[in-house]
């Protein structure tokens, strides 16, 4: 596996991952793409996440897609 910067096109788009200051890391293998967070405890959450409790907006113009 390696780590990546987001794909495109990203997976899971309406996933609130790709828009957090958190911010994800994108875990690639050949078939699949995960999306790891730095903050939950369990790193690789099911996909789309539509609500988080940790979830913080990313600020304008930073990383966006």
């Amino acid at each position: 596996m390696s780590e990546e910067t987001p794909p495109s096109p990203l997976p899971f788009p309406a996933s609130l991952c790709h828009r957090c200051a958190a911010p994800p890391k994108y875990v690639r293998t050949k078939t699949s793409t995960f999306i790891l967070c730095p903050l939950l405890p369990n790193k690789y959450p099911p996909q789309p996440v539509l609500m988080c409790p940790l979830f913080r907006p990313r600020p304008p113009g930073e990383g966006e897609e």
